[in-house]
C-alpha cells in the first residue's frame, strides 16, 4: 500500500500536503480501496471556514457514502473540479489528480499534530 512519507494523515484516512500556508487534502489509498469505486464527490463548502474535524463534504461509492473531515481548520479555497466529471480519479490517483480541496490554514500547528506515514501505516495494519 502506498503511504507517501512526505504527507501527513488523519485517523479518518484523509491526507494533507502543505504548500506554503495552503493545505491540499484528499483521501488515502487505503480509504479509496475500502470504499470501492468512487461515483461522486460532493463538496459544497468552498468559501467557508471550517474547524478541524468538521465535515467538509462527502464521497459516494457504489455501496456507501462517507463524510470527509477537515484535517486542519481553515477556509476552503478550491475544490478539484475535475472530480465532478471524473470522480474515479480518487481511485486511480488518490495522492495526485484525485486531491479534493485546498484550504488556507488557520493554525499551522494543527498540521504538526497529524499522523506521519509511520503512524498511519500502524493504524491501517
Amino acid at each position: 500500500m502506498n503511504i507517501p512519507a512526505e504527507l501527513k494523515y488523519t485517523k479518518d484516512h484523509e491526507w494533507v500536503k502543505i504548500e506554503g500556508d495552503i493545505a491540499i487534502i484528499g483521501i488515502t489509498e487505503f480509504a479509496q480501496s475500502e470504499l470501492g469505486d468512487i461515483v461522486y464527490v460532493e463538496i459544497e463548502t468552498v468559501g467557508e471556514s471550517l474547524s478541524q474535524e468538521e465535515v467538509f463534504g462527502s464521497i459516494e461509492a457504489v455501496k456507501t457514502v462517507s463524510d470527509l473531515f477537515m484535517p486542519v481548520g481553515g477556509e476552503i479555497l478550491e475544490f478539484n473540479e475535475a472530480l465532478e466529471s471524473t470522480p474515479e480519479l480518487v481511485n486511480s490517483d488518490p495522492y495526485g489528480e484525485g486531491w479534493m480541496v485546498k484550504v488556507k490554514m488557520d493554525d499551522a500547528s494543527q498540521y504538526d499534530n497529524l499522523l506521519d506515514a509511520t503512524a498511519y501505516q500502524a493504524l491501517v495494519h
